[in-house]
């Protein structure tokens, strides 16, 4: 959530904000209407409460002439008390609903408009013409099921569309992109870990995944838990109601887990393959810094992900993500996509948002410096989505007889291994 203090002192950025995310603007107002009514109503029971502290003491001095009128009053005041509590706790519950449901504020430098609208900032990598070599592509599921890799039928069997087995050499080469990830996050400093796949509402709120991505949140209404999409929703959790010295700062962590996604609205989208599916694994980043910092986190988490994506040697570009394609909790956001040689276009591969302080302060996660005590920022970032990465690799590294070149960083994990080849021709 934003700062309440900022609200009242710029109510116009938080607009201009709303605005160029596409919501709603008179979000704004009515949460400084129920703001202005908690402040309002908060003084009213303070001021009755001292005043029925201040009557109790005169009472127990009072003639038996004056306690007779002292109590009348005292008894009135008990029910003027409640009502302005009621009041209170009623507006002070508005507020924080209407907080809840307004997004970060958008950076400034962040370009304005829709899922379209984003800039390109650059481009690695040569894109491969394959007329030239004299081969037309396969996509990544024709030469998944020609490596024994990929199978989808059996998974649409078991577990419905969208879901998939990977097999043979397809576990393997998803085991070697995990390893290779975290030895690389490792280095960089980053703390691996595991984390849980279900967790707590709160811990889902905190993050800001109830809010416009609600629908594509796996629920179990039995356990009263969520199926993380991300662990990003965990290790944002980790330090929840936690105060942490500011000599500590950065945290890094580099959280390996399944993610699980509705895919809600993405009817008749990447149906094919693998590519856009309800269960996948991922390494994702996540950083805990100073609010003075998170800009500057923000880049070395992309230079993190370009340097994952061009050990990977795969073609790239970075976008700065439009206004209006940016998730409530990211005040900017930058997306890696990967050339996918057989659609003629980039697609995303990872992503890093900067947080600033909109989850530690839903969470409650606060950095100590000297005797001051304030919110920290967030910084979240994509290293390896599996199946994604699977997608480009394949058809990126293809050869004309269906086998595909392994890039060197993943060689050691798939025991020297230099080239997939096919199982079946």
């Amino acid at each position: 959530m934003i700062d309440l203090r900022l609200l009242r002192e710029d109510p116009d950025r938080v607009r201009a904000s709303q605005r160029a995310r596409g919501e709603d603007v008179a979000l704004v107002d009515s949460l400084l209407s129920a703001d202005e009514r908690r402040r309002s109503s908060g003084v009213r029971f303070d001021e009755l409460r001292n005043e029925q502290k201040s009557l109790g003491k005169l009472i127990g001095k009072a003639s038996p002439e004056e306690k007779a009128d002292l109590l009348k009053r005292a008894e009135q005041l008990k029910a003027d008390v409640k009502s302005a509590e009621a009041e209170r706790d009623a507006a002070d519950s508005e507020t924080q609903q209407l907080l809840l449901r307004l997004g970060n504020l958008v950076h400034p430098d962040v370009p304005v408009g829709g899922e379209e609208d984003f800039v390109t900032l650059e481009k690695h990598g040569q894109i491969r013409d394959f007329s030239a070599e004299g081969f037309e592509p396969k996509d990544h599921l024709e030469l998944g099921q020609l490596l024994g890799a990929i199978d989808v039928e059996r998974g649409a069997k078991v577990s419905g569309s969208r879901f998939y087995f990977l097999t043979g050499v397809g576990a393997l080469l998803e085991l070697a992109l995990v390893n290779a990830a975290i030895a690389q996050a490792t280095a960089a400093g980053f703390t691996p870990m595991l984390t849980p796949a279900l967790v707590r509402p709160q811990s889902m709120a905190g993050t800001g995944f109830l809010g416009q991505a609600a629908q594509d949140v796996y629920h179990l209404d039995k356990d009263d838990l969520y199926l993380v999409g991300t662990s990003e929703v965990p290790l944002a959790a980790y330090h929840m109601d936690e105060i942490i010295d500011a000599e500590r700062l950065p945290l890094r962590y580099a959280g390996f887990s399944p993610c699980f996604r509705r895919e809600a609205g993405s009817h008749g989208k990447d149906t094919r393959g693998i590519f856009r599916v309800h269960q996948f694994d991922k390494v994702e980043m996540f950083s805990y810094v100073s609010p003075e910092d998170s800009q500057a986190e923000h880049q070395r988490l992309l230079d993190w992900e370009k340097q994952w994506l061009t050990s990977l040697e795969l073609p790239f570009r970075v976008i700065d993500v439009a206004s209006g394609d940016l998730g409530s909790s990211a005040a900017r956001k930058y997306d890696c996509e990967a050339w996918i040689p057989t659609q003629g276009k980039y697609r995303e591969l990872t992503s890093t948002s900067d947080c600033t302080e909109f989850q530690s302060r839903r969470l409650s996660i606060r950095v100590r410096e000297g005797k001051t005590v304030r919110p920290l920022a967030t910084l979240n970032g994509t290293l390896c989505a599996v199946p994604r990465t699977i997608v480009a690799i394949l058809e990126n590294h293809q050869q004309a007889d269906g086998s595909v070149r392994v890039p060197e960083v993943l060689r050691p994990y798939l025991g020297g291994r230099e080239v997939l080849e096919p199982v079946v021709r």
